[in-house]
């Protein structure tokens, strides 16, 4: 059968012209006309709260942005009254006589409704830095953005990211991740991801208002694997430092360990970033059993005796003069050691650190006094023991002390979700009180990290991130969006709730 295409070019164009003017017509909506913006918001700061989860009564879903927005647009619960229950680690409204804790709406397109909550935790959660989506919401809904091209922000790379490493290089803020998740495979980039970003003072946002992170990619746009190796596995780097040598040329400087699996390395050694190359490369491998080398998170500090580097798992039992040739030395390395002879801590390079754990049998057998114990931590309020997991410390003007953020092993809500902050004169310790400052329920926020440069009102303020993940928790329901991503928190030292763990 033939057909006849001039007769039909009319229609052809009419239904094109219809179509492009119903494009048309779309186009020019203003944002946010096509759904109903809810704005949970902090009670006390009117901060945008992120991580805020609504369920529906069918037990549909919607999370909060990183400023605190949800675009709501659900056929079936428009003009009509909508209960949604409201959960969010950390936060919460009233319960209802009935127990039930959450809102009733009435969603309208184009309207906008305003929701306070109340901040249960110390520390305020601020927004997510890293994944897909950050603004999503706040785009949809046409809201303002402090955060530039955040709709850009590494588009088509970056899905998740797991434990940071953050260092001060070449006059910006070098980042480094473990591992990251991509869109096109469920296995990313786990030879390490990294990327700049400017300095607050320095052309950088304002901490609270995020972070803006520049991406090291490969010519063809992808993320560039930082640590490439023609061997199999997932390659980490710790104690990443910014060390000079005796010319005072900066180096970038860290630990690497090859996995083949999450419990079993098979190579590790010393990395330093070549320039020349735009990646990590190993410069001195070592053997299984040496454990003289950076880890956890690295500081300075300025002892008697000179500067050294302090590296934190769960405390900063670890240290090596702050000089390049040290840094690459094993033999440099000394740890923190109970003397018997002595009886006091001693630094020194025959034995590996000790640990929370076995400074506790040392105190129970007798061979160390309770009020010697360095590593004995126990919540402030119940006296509780407090077993740290991995913790992040530094040196605090306003406190005048050491302060530790640090999450727990083992918490009662969760295993790995409970964040604590604590007090020392000494980064050594003794580490006695603590106070619990963030609570993530059946969820993981471990491998936490001051960022010391971002320091407000004279230390004041500190802000501090860690990996948000269903990882560990025992939960079979991830986060959208959140999900083995970085949280950034704040926390304010002159809240009186932290009175309990000074001295």
């Amino acid at each position: 059968m033939s057909m006849n295409t001039k007769a039909l070019n009319p229609i052809i164009s009419g239904c094109c012209l219809v179509f492009w003017l119903m494009l048309s017509s779309a186009s020019a909506q203003p944002e946010g006309v096509n759904y109903f913006g809810i704005h949970i918001v902090d009670q006390e700061t009117g901060r945008g709260v992120p991580l805020i989860t609504l369920t529906s009564v069918n037990h549909q879903s919607w999370v909060t942005d990183s400023n605190g927005w949800i675009a709501f647009h659900e056929p079936g619960l428009m003009n009509t009254d909508v209960f949604l229950y409201l959960q969010s680690p950390g936060y919460s409204v009233p319960k209802d006589g009935f127990g039930y804790a959450g809102v009733r709406l009435k969603p309208q397109l184009g309207q906008t409704v305003e929701l306070k909550v109340r901040r249960d935790n110390i520390a305020e959660r601020l927004y997510r830095i890293t994944g897909q989506g950050i603004y999503r919401d706040s785009l949809l809904l046409g809201q303002s953005l402090a955060l530039p091209h955040a709709s850009q922000t590494a588009p088509n790379l970056v899905l998740g990211q797991d434990s940071v490493q953050v260092v001060p290089w070449r006059g910006r803020l070098f980042w480094l991740w473990g591992d990251t998740n991509v869109p096109h495979y469920p296995l990313g980039n786990f030879r390490s991801t990294c990327a700049w970003s400017q300095l607050p003072m320095q052309g950088g946002l304002a901490p609270q208002d995020g972070v803006a992170l520049d991406y090291l990619k490969m010519p063809d746009g992808k993320l560039r694997p930082m640590m490439p190796s023609e061997q199999p596995g997932m390659i980490w780097i710790f104690g990443l430092l910014n060390v000079t040598d005796e010319r005072g040329n900066e180096h970038l400087v860290g630990h690497y360990g090859r996995f083949k699996s999450l419990t079993k390395r098979v190579e590790h050694g010393l990395t330093e970033f070549d320039e020349s190359l735009g990646h990590f490369r190993a410069v001195k491998k070592l053997e299984p059993q040496v454990w003289q080398h950076p880890e956890g998170n690295a500081m300075r500090v300025e002892r008697p005796e000179g500067s050294y580097f302090y590296f934190t798992e769960s405390f900063p039992v670890l240290r090596v003069r702050a000089d390049y040739d040290s840094v690459l030395t094993p033999s440099a390395y000394e740890a923190l050691a109970w003397s018997e002879g002595e009886k006091t801590f001693v630094w020194q390079s025959a034995q590996p650190p000790l640990t929370q754990q076995k400074e506790a049998q040392l105190v129970r057998s007798g061979h160390i006094r309770g009020d010697q114990a360095c590593f004995q931590v126990n919540d402030a309020d119940s006296g509780k023991p407090v077993i740290i997991h991995r913790s992040s410390v530094q040196w605090n003007d306003y406190r005048q002390r050491w302060i530790m953020i640090a999450t727990q092993s083992g918490g009662t809500v969760s295993q790995l979700g409970e964040v604590w902050y604590a007090e020392s004169i000494a980064p050594e310790g003794p580490w006695k009180k603590a106070v619990k400052i963030a609570s993530h329920p059946r969820y993981s926020f471990y491998n936490p990290r001051q960022h010391p440069f971002f320091d407000q009102q004279g230390g004041r303020i500190v802000y501090f991130e860690g990996t948000y993940t269903e990882t560990f928790s025992g939960n079979p329901v991830p986060t959208p969006r959140y999900d083995y991503n970085q949280l950034m928190y704040r926390l304010d030292l002159a809240d009186p709730r932290l009175a309990a763990c000074h001295e």
